[in-house]
């Protein structure tokens, strides 16, 4: 039984890690936008596809724990770990989409707050890495994706911005910088479904 449980909560635990993958090849995409090195229109398309994926990924995740007989933390958690991932790739698309949209230049104020997304998005695919053997580490290395710094860097870039004059690219820039920083507080609220979970379950 221990065994069949073991191989069920890795079965879990890979299906988010597989939505993390799909929110950091959305990351990759973001910083090809913000950096100018990939089209606006090529990389809505290229997203709408990841997106296409890590729903999928999520939809199988939801069934699997409606038949599962165990899951690494209580499910309520493992389905709002998953649905705060879903919301990271949301934010995401949003800021690749809306880029094309808003016909909006490349800037280098994006980068630092993309750069902690990523590295949050892979403290927290290491944190459910862990989840099934060794739950406590697997609550501080989530704790980790909080602390990359997205809300620091965001506030940075706005405070940058705001010193100059306003203009229309100004502020397709505050609106897309916002996109990012929504994308780190979901990230965070991830890694704390997580943390919470394995609190109530391993206390």
């Amino acid at each position: 039984m221990r065994e069949l449980s073991r191989g069920a909560d890795r079965t879990l635990a890979e299906l988010v890690i597989e939505q993390l993958a799909a929110a950091a090849r959305g990351a990759s995409l973001a910083r090809g936008v913000a950096d100018g090195s990939l089209a606006p229109a090529t990389a809505r398309g290229l997203i709408a596809e990841v997106e296409h994926d890590g729903d999928a990924r999520r939809a199988l995740l939801v069934r699997r724990l409606r038949r599962s007989l165990t899951s690494p933390i209580d499910r309520e958690d493992v389905f709002r770990l998953s649905r705060s991932v879903d919301d990271i790739l949301d934010a995401l698309r949003d800021f690749v989409r809306e880029t094309d949209l808003f016909a909006a230049p490349p800037h280098a104020v994006y980068a630092p707050v993309i750069q902690a997304l990523a590295d949050g998005i892979e403290h927290l695919t290491e944190a459910v890495r862990l989840l099934p053997t060794a739950p406590r580490a697997a609550a501080e290395r989530a704790l980790l994706a909080k602390k990359q710094g997205v809300r620091p860097a965001y506030q940075q870039a706005v405070a940058a911005l705001v010193s100059g004059e306003p203009t229309a690219d100004l502020i397709k820039t505050l609106l897309l910088l916002n996109r990012l920083d929504l994308a780190g507080e979901r990230l965070g609220a991830a890694a704390d479904a997580l943390a919470d979970g394995v609190v109530k379950r391993f206390q």
